[in-house]
């Protein structure tokens, strides 16, 4: 009959051997360095220096630097930063007159690259690389060593169980050594005893998880340092070349270069955007998309590319990003002699969802008034897509149904050669003078498409051609993206193994009893009390036992010797998770 033995006995007290052999063999079932952060330092500077570098490469630490490198990140999503946007940072100043010189201080207006930030990140950097670096050699000296012997009391493991057998010693361990190296565990004869071990994946995820965290690091901090973004709008027909001189706006890292920047070019051939027609979302977009024409390099082939809303277009490590839409009216412009002085597509800048615009046309050369005197136009524009009767001050639809464009003149001064930068969509009037009618109020006209405004007192005209639209692209520049995503699925699989793994311990020892009887005893250790390894050691023992199975105990009345006796159950011991 077979016995299971669920831990010592009661009342009875584990030897001080025992307890050192039960350590051994369970020790290494993980890399992590012992914690010494209750521990006192050493005297001295090298003591001192130890302290440190083990309080620095712990997991409280390094826990503790992630959490304040996330409140670090807080004040950056909240206060204007002088590398994104100058503008709201200069209104911020402009303000708060108090708090401005505190954020300066603290370096709140440039979190990134603070001292304070660029330290949390070294930490964590360093404490990441004391951390992997000696669990990194630990882990490959276990695989490359055996898994240690059996205990010499198995009955202390946390799951046990035991039979008596007629076969063989040498014959029970050799079918424990084929049956567990065919369920995939490392194991070798170590004695009177076959020992196995299994679950090394959970070290390696473990590992996985730390190392992908450097490379997020080292990623994020290249794609700061080395980044670019700008923006450029572009009218149909019109093109742009990557070089920063034909960019609206522009910002990068501290440490990009010109150079850097990715030669290519495109022009925008057609913008095509659609809308709801009917229902309670009508005039909500349907499709935004831009035709583009594009090449790489000096002599590079035209290639076509269709650039839509979240779907960019992909040149070496840039991304050309569609971000906004409008329109731009053609205009011509002619003197008081009938010359053309100005012909161009003005954009105009979108004041709802409806793309009800507004805009400023400048002639700034050129331009003679019917006496040859030389001056400057300027012209407010005021354009809607879906003009409706009773609805004069904004579009009734996004798309182009019933366009008019609404023009105000002006002329003399625009200001423009004073030095001081302007808007091309604002108008200074402090130097300019409105156009009369004949009623002597001032000029206004609504116009459609191939209409025309004739200026008073033989000045000129200004004709509205056609419409065509324009696009906005965003244009990014940011090295080592592929490598910061790399990093972050790896983290993902490194802790999921990490979690759901278990790295367990298996032995299996036969020996001979003092009645010549073979003693089977097997015994199962995890790196933390769980379920999974009793019920593991269980399977195991049933499909042993079946090659050696039991035989009566001779101090039992009951079936005879031939009659087979019940598998070994096996059950947690003593404080074991059930």
């Amino acid at each position: 009959m077979s016995k299971s033995t669920v831990g010592p006995a009661p009342g009875e007290t584990p030897a001080p051997s025992d307890e050192q052999d039960l350590g051994a063999a369970g020790s290494q079932l993980s890399t992590a360095p012992v914690d010494t952060l209750a521990s006192g330092p050493a005297l001295g500077l090298i003591g001192w220096a130890r302290w440190f570098w083990r309080q620095l490469t712990s997991m409280r630490v390094a826990l503790l630097l992630l959490l304040l490198l996330a409140l670090g990140a807080i004040p950056g999503s909240l206060i204007p930063q002088s590398g994104t946007d100058e503008t709201k940072v200069a209104e911020f100043r402009q303000a708060h007159g108090t708090l401005a010189p505190v954020y300066d201080r603290l370096g709140l207006f440039h979190v990134y690259s603070s001292v304070w930030f660029s330290a949390i990140y070294i930490l964590l950097f360093v404490s990441l690389i004391g951390c992997i670096v000696p669990r990194t050699w630990q882990f490959v000296g276990q695989l490359r060593s055996r898994p240690p012997g059996a205990p010499k009391r198995l009955t202390r493991l946390p799951a046990y169980t035991t039979w008596r057998t007629d076969a063989e010693p040498e014959q029970v361990r050799a079918a424990a050594l084929t049956l567990l190296r065919k369920r995939r565990f490392r194991a070798h004869l170590a004695g009177d005893a076959v020992a196995a071990e299994k679950g090394y994946l959970r070290e390696v995820g473990n590992l996985s998880f730390h190392i992908a965290l450097i490379v997020m690091l080292v990623a994020f901090a290249c794609g700061q340092l080395y980044k670019s973004e700008g923006n450029k709008l572009v009218v149909e027909g019109d093109g742009f070349s990557n070089t920063l001189t034909q960019y609206n706006d522009f910002k990068s890292g501290n440490l990009f270069s010109t150079d850097d920047l990715n030669p290519f070019s495109f022009t925008l051939d057609k913008f095509t955007g659609t809308y709801e027609t009917s229902g309670p979302n009508t005039g909500t977009a349907r499709t935004f998309q831009s035709t583009l024409t594009y090449s790489v390099g000096a002599y590079g082939k035209d290639k076509k590319a269709v650039v839509k809303v979240n779907h960019p277009l992909e040149i070496d490590d840039s991304k050309i990003y569609l971000t906004a839409h409008g329109y731009a009216p053609l205009i011509t412009v002619r003197d008081g002699e009938g010359n053309v002085v100005y012909r161009d597509a003005v954009p105009l800048l979108p004041l709802d969802s409806n793309i009800t615009s507004s805009g400023v046309i400048k002639v700034l050369d050129g331009y003679r008034d019917a006496k040859g005197v030389g001056e400057q136009l300027g012209i407010s524009a005021f354009f809607l897509p879906t003009y409706t009767k009773g609805s004069e001050a904004a579009s009734t639809f996004p798309a182009l149904r019933n366009p008019v464009l609404n023009l105000t003149p002006y002329h003399g001064d625009l200001g423009v050669d004073s030095g001081i930068p302007q808007s091309v969509y604002q108008l200074d009037k402090s130097h300019m003078k409105e156009f009369k009618d004949s009623k002597g109020a001032q000029l206004r006209d609504n116009l459609k498409p191939g209409e025309t405004m004739t200026l008073p007192n033989g000045a000129g005209s200004v004709t509205y051609e056609g419409t065509k639209e324009w696009a906005n692209f965003q244009i990014t520049q940011q090295p080592a993206s592929g490598w910061a995503l790399g990093g972050a699925i790896a983290a993902i699989f490194g802790l999921a193994g990490s979690l759901f793994l278990q790295r367990r311990r298996v032995w299996v020892r036969a020996v001979k009893g003092d009645d010549g009887v073979t003693v089977v005893e097997m015994g199962g250790l995890g790196r933390s009390e769980s379920a999974k390894v009793p019920e593991e050691l269980g399977d195991l023992a049933g499909i042993l036992y079946d090659q050696a199975p039991s035989t009566p105990d001779p101090d039992t009345p009951g079936p005879s010797a031939s009659s087979a006796s019940p598998e070994p159950e096996v059950v947690p011991a003593e404080g074991a998770e059930k």
